[in-house]
């Protein structure tokens, strides 16, 4: 008999949600904004709601569902499934998110850090498949991260391992929005990359980004600058080369420090393709101890928006360790 999770990824600006059966196919997809939703009380009550919705659509008994998996864009208590905070989402302090789930929806709810899944996602079904020592990282407005270790997710003592965007990339670097300095979201994190560029184009550099934008460069973004790159345009591939290497440079230091068989990127920033991770691969060639950077594979992500959905659901895949992978 085929079995069934419910899949839930819940972001700064949609909360998106899926029935996944254990082959990770995805089906009744649905959406909320997450904006609009001004309390955390009304969010979690449209979030019931759309379980049961999707649910209902699907006419699946309760005995195939085997749980709801909730990731979530901050630091979980994965034993608990308390939320410590959302970056992103005001109001989330300490709320203990699987209880709250579970008296309203009479079914089991795991809640964990929505980078872990996407990692856990990309390791069972999509480009870490068979891997069993991988680290993946999200590129986007934040930079997170997840490890899977021997086929087993790493969440570390306090459920908060992973944060490749706060590792520091500068000794006396910029400030962060985590309250450091020179760590590496503050220079590759999509709405500063966009920032520096933007500085370079009014101090008179040349490029083709001006006629992309119509001469308006608040509607730069990370996309107009690889359809840049894609044209031949200089500077911009010039910039991915340099957002590549600072990538690249704390890759370095993860590939010797874990030594993983492949490093997954995801994410926005990503989508540059080929002139970010050109430059991505040749640092950590340059900078990895030769017999970890030999070995490692640095591939783009395979699920998409799907990742997280995916992961969420593949929690209870595995019971016996609620994560692992292999």
């Amino acid at each position: 008999m085929t079995k069934f999770a419910i899949g839930i990824d819940l972001g700064g600006t949609y909360t998106k949600l899926a029935l996944v059966d254990t082959k990770g196919k995805v089906s009744n997809r649905t959406k909320l904004s997450t904006a609009a939703y001004r309390t955390r009380a009304g969010l979690i009550a449209a979030i019931v709601a759309e379980v049961n919705a999707v649910l209902a659509k699907a006419r699946l008994s309760p005995r195939k569902i085997l749980g709801v998996g909730i990731g979530v864009p901050g630091i979980v208590d994965f034993r608990r499934g308390r939320v410590y905070n959302l970056t992103n989402v005001p109001g989330w302090e300490n709320t203990p998110l699987k209880g709250m789930l579970e008296a309203k929806l009479d079914l089991p709810v795991l809640v964990d850090n929505d980078v872990n899944l996407m990692a856990l996602g990309e390791c069972r079904f999509g480009a870490g498949r068979g891997a069993k020592n991988l680290v993946c990282i999200t590129l986007g407005t934040g930079v997170g991260g997840g490890i899977i270790i021997d086929g087993a997710l790493y969440r570390g003592s306090a459920f908060s391992a992973g944060e490749v965007g706060h590792m520091p990339l500068k000794e006396r670097g910029l400030p962060c929005g985590c309250g450091s300095y020179g760590c590496l979201e503050r220079y590759v994190g999509n709405r500063y990359i966009v920032d520096e560029l933007k500085g370079k184009i009014l101090r008179g550099s040349p490029t083709i980004i001006k006629k992309l934008v119509n001469n308006d460069l608040s509607a730069m973004t990370p996309e107009i600058i690889s359809k840049a790159a894609l044209k031949g345009d200089r500077l911009s591939i010039d910039f991915w080369n340099t957002v590549g290497e600072r990538i690249g440079v704390t890759l370095a230091g993860i590939v010797n420090l874990l030594n993983p068989e492949r490093i997954i990127i995801g994410g926005g920033v990503a989508d540059a393709g080929e002139p970010l991770f050109k430059s991505i691969r040749r640092t950590v060639g340059e900078r990895a101890l030769p017999v970890p950077g030999k070995a490692v594979k640095i591939l783009k992500a395979k699920l998409g928006n799907d990742a997280g959905i995916i992961g969420a659901a593949a929690l209870f895949f595995y019971p016996e360790t609620r994560g692992r992978c292999k």
